[in-house]
């Protein structure tokens, strides 16, 4: 049986990961109004994942004897003035996912739930990949600068990213 405290905290990583999701969405239509067809797809992949993310703790939220709630969502962002800026933002924002992830940890510690603990160490391990993965991604864009030919070759491997975050 989940405390209050703890279903009101996995309550509120729903909505962020919903929100995640959102964003990415969002970044998936910039992109793909942009001609940038491999990063749209691989927003549109994210958009997926952050979904299941959020889903996996609805359906724990239940099972525990909770109850999930679906909460308003804040609209993300819809323009972008550089691609650079987009992933500089996803970036940014997987880190803020990783510090929640961290504070949720910590409170089924304190609070001795350890089956909330065990339940949030998939998404310590999730997060370490997807910040690793955003940092690669950030690392070549900041090799492309301003190269029309660079962003060209980055959108069409962009398609090609594996689960590890590396580019084949």
């Amino acid at each position: 049986m989940l405390s209050k405290n703890i279903e009101t905290a996995l309550n509120k990583q729903v909505r962020i990961e919903a929100e995640s999701s959102q964003i990415y969405l969002s970044m998936a239509s910039w992109a793909e109004t942009h001609g940038l067809e491999g990063i749209s797809k691989f927003m549109y992949a994210q958009s997926d994942e952050e979904r299941m993310h959020m889903l996996k703790i609805v359906k724990y939220i239940n099972e525990r004897g909770g109850h999930a709630q679906v909460s308003e969502l804040k609209a993300p962002k819809t323009t972008y003035d550089t691609f650079q800026e987009m992933f500089q933002e996803l970036y940014n924002h997987e880190v803020f996912v990783s510090e929640s992830i961290n504070e949720l940890v910590h409170l089924s510690f304190l609070e001795k739930d350890y089956a909330t603990h065990n339940f949030l160490q998939w998404y310590v391990a999730e997060q370490v990949e997807e910040e690793s993965q955003a940092k690669t991604i950030l690392d070549k864009i900041n090799l492309i600068g301003d190269d029309k030919g660079g962003l060209y070759l980055f959108d069409r491997d962009i398609q090609q990213i594996n689960n590890n975050g590396t580019i084949i």
